[in-house]
């Protein structure tokens, strides 16, 4: 299942409205300007995981329910096999396949992603993301490059990283093919999102 960015802009928008929020507030809360952020509610730009995490958390809602309407109901454990999950193709070619999106109260987001090789992101600097959290990173399939902030590691099958998610952090995929990883994005402990 693949949210449709239109449906998904809409929900966005749809509870900032019940919440009685501006788009100054949540263009805040998103780190985006206020025409970057209407952009993206209106559905006429990609959603980066990054800009959904930060509106779930500023709409007290859990990401999936953004992405799908429908709340997390599972609450003792949730299953999926191999090729399941809640498919998210975000950012140049990057999906991400939610891993449990039906279990509720999740402390921790579980995401198959698949990074895609990309000849021209090889020598020019990796883009930087900040979402508040921590996050695992555990490499399944071929090379990543890793940058955090003015740090960067090349990584390769077996390896794992975890990091501070609330600093400059970001990766591309090396040595000709697609990386796959599995990433846990752990919610700050002061915060929860049912």
């Amino acid at each position: 299942m693949e949210p449709n960015i239109k449906e998904v802009a809409g929900r966005i928008r749809a509870l900032r409205e019940d919440m009685d929020l501006t788009m100054q507030e949540m263009a805040d809360a998103t780190g985006r300007t206020v025409s970057e952020y209407a952009a993206q509610e209106s559905g006429e730009q990609d959603l980066s995981f990054t800009f959904l995490y930060k509106c779930a958390e500023r709409l007290g809602v859990d990401v999936i329910e953004i992405l799908t309407g429908e709340n997390p109901h599972l609450s003792g454990y949730s299953l999926m096999r191999a090729d399941e999950g809640l498919s998210i193709k975000r950012r140049a070619g990057f999906e991400y396949l939610h891993k449990a999106p039906h279990f509720k109260n999740k402390l921790a987001e579980p995401f198959l992603v698949t990074a895609p090789y990309l000849e021209e992101e090889q020598d020019v600097p990796i883009h930087l993301s900040y979402h508040k959290g921590q996050e695992i990173d555990f490499i399944l399939k071929g090379t990543l490059r890793f940058a955090y902030e003015n740090h960067v590691e090349e990584l390769e099958a077996g390896d794992m990283l975890m990091y501070d998610s609330g600093r400059g952090h970001g990766m591309i995929a090396t040595g000709g093919e697609p990386c796959v990883f599995l990433a846990i994005v752990m919610k700050p402990q002061d915060d929860s999102i049912s």
